[in-house]
């Protein structure tokens, strides 16, 4: 059974950074990509960064883009998301997903396998 379980949340002052790390487990092959979602309050859900495993693409969200960076590191199963420069904007839980197979079918409506989020909170 694939798992996905998030950490490194917490709350900031803006300005501050934070990294989300994300560890997969239950699984032979792949992923064939892992990505990080958010959830703010009273929103729908969003894309924030998607990473490409086997071609080590990535993707970002123009809100996020130059403050964020995801990687993956293959050896632990983990996928991180260093956060710098946060704004009270970026306030919500954040969830990791992956596709173990292409095409990549992660999408905030659901695709995939998820995490149970970590919170992500900063103050002004």
């Amino acid at each position: 059974q694939v798992q996905l379980v998030e950490s490194g949340g917490g709350s900031v002052q803006a300005g501050g950074s934070l990294r989300l790390s994300c560890v997969a487990s239950g699984y032979t092959y792949g992923p064939y990509c892992m990505a990080w979602f958010l959830q703010a309050p009273g929103k729908e859900r969003e894309g924030v960064a998607t990473f490409y495993t086997a071609a080590g693409g990535t993707y970002y969200a123009d809100s996020v883009n130059g403050r964020f960076t995801i990687s993956q590191d293959n050896a632990k199963n983990a996928l991180y998301l260093q956060m710098n420069s946060l704004k009270p904007e970026d306030t919500a839980i954040y969830y990791c997903a992956a596709d173990l197979r292409p095409p990549c079918s992660l999408t905030a409506a659901g695709g995939g396998y998820w995490g149970q989020g970590t919170q992500v909170t900063v103050s002004s």
